[in-house]
């Protein structure tokens, strides 16, 4: 391709277009892979334009080409005169060279499969040459031990009862053993059932010699004999064999008695006990084992044996699962929380034996082990400690009681019983005899799960209906007794209380979790604090929707007495009354539920808080005040111009000037009492702490009832 490319070079294109001119003469050139190439360099209009631009490019070079070649292209057919009878010429030879070609490749190939032929059976002679070799080294190895072991066929009881050999000739036939079953391997198909049943003979023999000596050593302690029969069994390549053996003969009558139900019941530290006298077991029967072939030691006399995990452990498992169900029962919680933190610290004395983490990984990995550990129902416990732990709140939130207190002074430091009750529930799930390790993912789950549900609860309260006030709307009892409002606006408060506390106690609740989780990586921590750093920011949500609740309900019963403003002008129209020299006893009323608000709440709410929320309520009311005293005023000064222009009318047509007497007309009382009214709201909020300023409208207020005054003497 490249040859090609050096002889008919591809036209140069401009220098702008989206896509390499070489990639159209690959051999792997695709349409779909040029385009998925290309197409996040270039949109698909321009791609198509610059191959448009290229093909008019192809397109005048190809015409150049057919120009610069036009004698040759017009004299092809001319130059292809006679060809046919040149070709003529030349197949006969070929067809010729063909045959002879065909000829000597027959001939190579039978040459070949005759070779291939001989060679094979010069292999089949080596292989029944090898074999017979074996076969006479066998047969003098069977004959050579059949009589240095005592073997006569013609006595075989004698031969089964003299199972144990001198261990210095047990040991000299296991390593030749090794080589008869080598060349026994080796010879197959020429063994007879003779050779094959003399051979078994010798291994039965071995090996029952090798188990006596194994087991003698093992009673009398023997560490040496220990070893020297471990050797040999490595040398038989029987580890798997020994460790059952020491399975079968050891260990498992060693445990009969230990692991039972009946051994539960009698003992009396229980479960803890029965797993005491297990583990015992190894100091007293495995301690000289364990230290011949533990991979801990640093030079163990015999390594490739692991008699704790394939021999000790099965058996332990198998008992437990057979002779001990009771313990995985999790129908009593308690009980099993018990059972099962027995099991963890069983397990972790045990890895103590296993001496390094290589034998640890061992035990974790064997199936028994895994299996043992997946009957411990876990989902189950916990199920069964969800429904307590979640039922109680749930019962809580149930009573449709949500004003009950907490009782009295509480560690919670929190006034409402249901809010005492999820913090409880919160730390119920680390505490003990409830959380296990295994189950932190879940306890963690149902902890923002309860303050899901906490927050949701707090909205459910706050629509809650509450029955209405008997005394009176926004009556507030003198003698100690609350109205139903009272206690809402009690309740409220609380409430508000509740919710910044818990708040602000999560962050404990971290510090007393972090602790119980063992090892966790710092990715985990910072997943746990976003976790619950969500659940604080959506619980604090519900504070400002709360103080519009609580704003609601001491504005909401103030309100309504600001009625009282549009009565005044009749109290003093055509009635003679004096000049006011007290407020109304509206603005008593008003200032009522905010000052008792204050006065009972300054030693439970923090002060600028509750600084905060009379500035609102006040604001709120203020507003209100505003547009009533305006509209009095507003409808006191129409009046009063309406009188003027009939005054003037009637001493137009009289002719005469008036004789009434000058002095202090209705409208300046009228003046004057808003002025007194507006003057005592405000000495009633600054009389909790709050400033003028603060609250929206009442400056406006006071200027409005100022000015009104001031004008009515100006007009004078």
């Amino acid at each position: 391709m490249s040859k090609d490319n050096e002889t008919f070079p591809l036209p140069v294109g401009p220098n702008d277009l989206c896509f390499d001119k070489n990639e159209f003469i690959k051999k792997s050139f695709s349409v779909d892979q040029f385009l998925q190439n290309h197409r996040k360099k270039a949109n698909l209009e321009t791609l198509r334009d610059d191959l448009g631009i290229y093909l008019k490019v192809l397109r005048s070079a190809m015409i150049e080409l057919i120009n610069k070649d036009y004698a040759d292209f017009v004299n092809l057919s001319s130059n292809l005169i006679g060809l046919d009878k040149a070709i003529n010429g030349i197949q006969v030879p070929l067809g010729q060279l063909k045959e002879e070609v065909l000829q000597v490749k027959l001939n190579l190939d039978e040459a070949m499969e005759d070779l291939s032929f001989r060679l094979d059976q010069r292999r089949q002679i080596r292989a029944r040459k090898r074999s017979l070799q074996s076969l006479a080294r066998v047969q003098s190895s069977l004959s050579k031990w059949s009589t240095l072991l005592h073997l006569d066929e013609s006595d075989n009881e004698k031969n089964a009862e003299r199972l144990q050999l001198d261990p210095g000739l047990v040991e000299r036939a296991a390593s030749e053993f090794n080589q008869l079953q080598f060349c026994i391997s080796k010879c197959e198909k020429d063994l007879t059932e003779s050779h094959k049943q003399r051979a078994e003979k010798i291994r039965d023999l071995l090996t029952s010699s090798l188990d006596g000596m194994f087991l003698g050593s093992l009673r009398e302690r023997d560490s040496e004999g220990m070893a020297r029969c471990l050797r040999i069994y490595i040398t038989l390549d029987k580890t798997a064999d020994v460790e059952a053996l020491f399975r079968r003969e050891v260990v498992s009558p060693a445990l009969h008695d230990v692991v039972s139900e009946s051994s539960l019941q009698s003992d009396p530290r229980g479960l803890q006990g029965v797993y005491s006298r297990i583990l015992s077991f190894i100091d007293t029967h495995m301690d000289q084992l364990l230290k011949l072939t533990a991979r801990g030691v640093s030079m163990p006399a015999v390594r490739g044996f692991d008699f704790l995990v394939n021999s000790f452990w099965p058996e332990v498992e198998q008992r437990l699962e057979l002779h001990l169900p009771s313990i995985y029962a999790p129908g009593n919680p308690e009980m099993f929380y018990q059972r099962y933190c027995e099991t963890l610290e069983f397990l972790e004395k045990l890895e103590r034996y296993c001496g390094t983490q290589v034998g640890v990984k061992r035990l974790h990995a064997h199936p028994q082990y895994i299996a043992f550990l997946q009957r411990w129902n876990l989902p189950v416990y916990f199920q069964i400690r969800f429904q307590e732990i979640a039922g109680t709140l749930e019962n809580a939130m149930s009573e449709g009681n949500p004003q009950v207190l907490s009782g009295g002074p509480a560690p919670t430091d929190f006034q409402l019983r249901i809010t005492t009750t999820a913090w409880d529930c919160l730390m119920r799930c680390w505490a003990n005899g409830v959380f296990l390790e295994q189950l932190t993912h879940r306890f963690w789950k149902l902890n923002l799960q309860i303050l899901a549900r906490y927050y949701t609860w707090v909205g459910e309260a706050l629509e809650q209906k509450w029955p209405s006030d008997s005394v009176g709307s926004g009556a507030v009892s003198v003698n100690g007794s609350e109205s139903s409002g009272s206690q809402k606006l009690q309740f409220l408060v609380h409430l508000y209380t509740d919710v910044e506390k818990l708040v602000a106690r999560l962050p404990n609740l971290l510090d007393h979790v972090m602790p119980r989780m063992g090892n966790l990586s710092q990715q985990g921590q910072d997943l746990l604090k976003s976790s619950l750093k969500e659940s604080e920011q959506q619980l604090l949500t519900r504070l400002p929707l709360i103080t519009q609740f609580i704003l609601g309900e001491i504005s909401g019963q103030s309100l309504p007495h600001l009625r009282q403003v549009s009565d005044i002008p009749r109290l003093f129209r055509r009635t003679n009354r004096e000049m006011p020299s007290k407020p109304c006893s509206y603005v008593a009323l008003v200032l009522a539920l905010p000052l008792a608000f204050h006065s009972t709440q300054k030693s439970i709410v923090n002060p600028e808080l509750l600084t905060q929320w009379l500035m609102l309520t006040f604001s709120a009311v203020t507003q209100q005040f505003f547009s009533s005293v305006d509209d009095v005023l507003t409808s006191v000064q129409k009046t009063e111009e309406s009188l003027r222009r009939l005054k003037k009318i009637r001493d137009r047509s009289t002719a005469t000037a008036s004789s009434e007497a000058k002095g202090i007309g209705d409208d300046d009382k009228i003046r004057h009492q808003l002025l007194l009214d507006v003057y005592s709201y405000c000495e009633g909020i600054e009389s909790v702490g709050v400033t003028r300023k603060n609250v929206d409208k009442l400056e406006e207020l006071v200027a409005l009832v100022e000015s009104a005054r001031t004008k009515s003497d100006t007009s004078k």
